[in-house]
């Protein structure tokens, strides 16, 4: 179904993120925890995208299995990085063929080891010019785009940072789907200065628990400069344990939905790190009650 269908349907869109796992031991670890969460009925999956090609091919190839494998709305992840249109359009094919109707249009990263992004004769410079080129040749595909609710670690400039957002939206993206995020305020803030922008389509709050000190750690390496508020670093710091520490990311996570759904946010998306007990235990904390689905 597409995307903006979807989002028009439900008051919240619950979906999930996952990445392509690299061996067979961690598919099948994927496989069982989508298993366990896919009769929480989300609206969507997504699935990551590596740069420079590091995990592009695994990227296809799980999108197309979940699609045939399950009942899920299935959203793939597309970067510009290092791709001519050519290759675009290769790839929208193969995903259209196999009637997915949904993508993530993104950047991306510079390659591991590359300072810059790469110049590709005949590619795309920026994400919006990706979601013009998908309307253009793909109309009834859905799309969404990137937000940053912290800032854009590239753009200092938030004004500017919003007018980029905007001239994706203007290009035909269907909603935006944030950066992970540690403190609402700065959520809601983000929505506001949207809303002030004449950005109107559904926002979707990005939300990964911390499970471990080390996996926080990685959290700010991947969202480039996470902001973690004192209170949780406070938290945090009284923990004695990993356990300990796992419980309270779980606590945090469970108040940051909890007022997220208080204050009727159009989407809430979890970024699983490809596990389901989290996630699960935030659903059954605040009663969400939505384990009536079919499993895959």
């Amino acid at each position: 179904m597409n995307i903006a269908r979807i989002l028009a349907s439900q008051q919240t869109c619950f979906s999930f993120e996952f990445f392509p796992p690299r061996t067979e031991e961690a598919s099948q670890a994927l496989f069982e925890s989508m298993g366990r969460l896919c009769p929480l009925n989300p609206g969507f999956v997504s699935v990551t995208y590596g740069a420079g090609g590091g995990t592009r091919q695994l990227t296809h190839d799980l999108v197309v299995r979940l699609k045939k494998e399950t009942g899920l709305t299935i959203v793939p992840h597309l970067t510009t990085v290092g791709h001519t249109r050519s290759e675009v359009e290769s790839i929208l094919d193969r995903y259209t063929e196999n009637g997915i109707g949904n993508l993530m249009a993104l950047r991306g990263d510079p390659p591991k080891g590359m300072g810059s992004l790469p110049v590709v004769e005949d590619g795309f410079a920026h994400a919006g010019d990706l979601v013009s080129y998908v309307r253009s040749r793909y109309p009834d595909m859905g799309v969404g785009v990137a937000g940053f609710p912290e800032g854009h670690p590239e753009c200092p400039n938030r004004v500017l940072e919003i007018d980029y957002l905007k001239a994706k939206v203007d290009a035909g993206a269907d909603y935006i789907c944030t950066q992970l995020f540690f403190d609402n305020r700065d959520f809601y803030d983000f929505c506001e200065r949207c809303e002030l922008a004449g950005i109107w389509v559904p926002v979707l709050a990005g939300i990964m628990p911390i499970t471990s000190l080390k996996g926080m750690k990685r959290m700010a390496e991947l969202a480039l400069g996470a902001r973690f508020p004192a209170k949780l670093m406070r938290a945090l710091s009284r923990a004695t344990s990993e356990d300990g520490v796992q419980e309270i990311g779980l606590h945090w996570a469970t108040e940051q939905v909890s007022d997220l759904l208080d204050h009727k946010v159009r989407g809430i998306h979890f970024y699983t790190l490809n596990r389901s007990d989290t996630t699960l235990r935030i659903y059954k904390s605040l009663g969400l009650g939505r384990e009536n689905g079919k499993p895959c």
